[in-house]
């Protein structure tokens, strides 16, 4: 078993990775940037090594940085977390030549999930549908075209390395087609060093549904139920529910049961996601594979039992998975609400400050908060404004929002804005409560009203 491992990554992650490491007697070894010294994953630690300076890219992406750390603390393995270098193919085949666990899957499969293109075929290849569009690199915009004028309008283009809404447009109609594919390119481009593009037709509206499958280096694949994720906004999460108040048993079996196939087509190792667009008619279609541990893991870990972060330690430690499929019951329902350090009322604008009183709520069963800040702590403006996830669990679905809706409203935090109050409000909305929501909701529906009372 892994005796020592060094976390590369910061805030709330980086705690929640900690704590199952010290539940295990397993050292830890924190990295930081010079911004993060008083962070709350230095102080629980058992070793904590500053690796720069503030900005990402002189620290938490420095990966010769990072690598000096690991053999100066003499660390068996390196956790990634999310973000940051935990899906970079590069740094998991520098720690494999240094002798060190990549706690993640090997780099040959981050490269093939981080081409969206080479998903889609490995896909295909697993007999999982996946959404009409082109079959591989699109050569050129008119070459774009010509696929459109087949599968039909919205298409989506989008670039074929990176992620989190980076090298994507709607294109609604021909006329418009060149000029997105133009900035979608120049995007790309510019985030990801790659401008290459590909084409989807736009499942619409649709349910973001996705699924945890875990992995073991003997062959052996599970999965851990799925995750609704469709309330976004700027293609990104907002509140996360399991299971999906939509999808029907049939559909949820089915989506399961094809993760599970398109990971044993990987042979993956460790912790990865599987994510699928749903339509109306409960017609699903493969999105993308995250290699990594998800933001919103907590509310699959309420409903199994399952420590996913302890599981991920034990695959890399060459041991099989503790759980065989029918080991894994599934109880209740759960969600987990963002809260980020940002005013929804002017634009999502990021905020930042001192902490000067940060309470979160406790008691009571089913409420979990996950999170790196404390009072008096400043958080720094350089990296995600995400502070704090509220994560609540309940024998039904009405049961978890009732403790969510108290988890919210009992948290106070001075000093610094968050996005308590729309997550609070949004709790009640009508078509949240009812389960009724699709991935456009948030934006057409719930955020211009929103907005509107709250600059009123």
């Amino acid at each position: 078993m892994i005796n020592k491992v060094l976390i590369a990554n910061r805030g709330e992650i980086a705690v929640r990775i900690i704590r199952t490491c010290i539940e295990m007697g397993i050292e830890t070894v924190a990295v930081y940037s010079s911004a993060d010294k008083d962070a709350l994953h230095v102080k629980l630690a058992d070793e904590a090594i500053c690796i720069g300076g503030p900005k990402s890219v002189d620290s938490y992406l420095n990966m010769q940085a990072i690598l000096s750390a690991a053999v100066v603390t003499n660390v068996q393995a390196i956790h990634p977390g999310f973000g940051f270098l935990a899906e970079n193919s590069k740094f998991a085949k520098l720690c494999a030549e240094m002798n060190i666990e990549f706690i993640g899957p090997s780099p040959e499969v981050i490269d093939l999930m981080g081409d969206k293109q080479n998903a889609r075929n490995t896909m295909n290849a697993a007999k999982v549908q996946t959404v009409p569009g082109s079959d591989g690199i699109l050569e050129s915009p008119e070459v774009g075209i010509e696929i459109a004028k087949t599968v039909g309008y919205p298409v989506l283009l989008k670039a074929t390395s990176g992620g989190g809404g980076k090298g994507m447009r709607m294109v609604h109609e021909e006329s418009h087609f060149v000029d997105a594919y133009y900035e979608a390119s120049r995007e790309a481009k510019n985030a990801f060093g790659d401008d290459r593009l590909y084409m989807e037709k736009v499942i619409f509206p649709a349910h973001h549904i996705e699924v945890q499958v875990l992995g073991d280096k003997f062959g052996n694949v599970i999965h851990l139920g799925e995750r609704e994720c469709s309330m976004q906004r700027n293609h990104q999460k907002v509140i996360e529910e399991t299971p999906s108040p939509f999808i029907t048993e049939k559909t949820r079996a089915q989506v399961t049961q094809a993760a599970v196939r398109a990971a044993e087509q990987l042979n993956y190792e460790s912790a990865g996601t599987i994510e699928f667009l749903v339509d109306a008619d409960q017609n699903y279609y493969f999105m993308e594979m995250n290699t990594r541990i998800q933001v919103e893991h907590p509310i699959t870990e309420m409903v199994t039992g399952v420590d996913i972060v302890a599981q991920q330690l034990r695959i890399a430690s060459g041991l099989p998975l503790a759980y065989e499929q029918e080991d894994i019951t599934f109880t209740g329902h759960a969600l987990e609400c963002r809260i980020n350090a940002e005013m929804p009322e002017k634009n999502f604008m990021p905020s930042s400050g001192t902490f000067e009183f940060a309470h979160f709520p406790a008691g009571g069963l089913g409420i979990r908060v996950d999170s790196g800040v404390y009072a008096g702590y400043q958080l720094p403006p350089y990296y995600d404004s995400m502070v704090a996830k509220l994560i609540t669990h309940g024998d039904n679905r009405p049961q978890a929002i009732n403790r969510m809706l108290r988890a919210v409203s009992e948290m106070t935090i001075d000093g610094v804005a968050t996005n308590q109050q729309f997550q609070y409000d949004l709790l009640f909305d009508e078509a949240f409560l009812k389960g009724n929501y699709t991935n456009d909701y948030l934006e057409a529906n719930f955020l211009p009203e929103w907005i509107k009372r709250h600059q009123a």
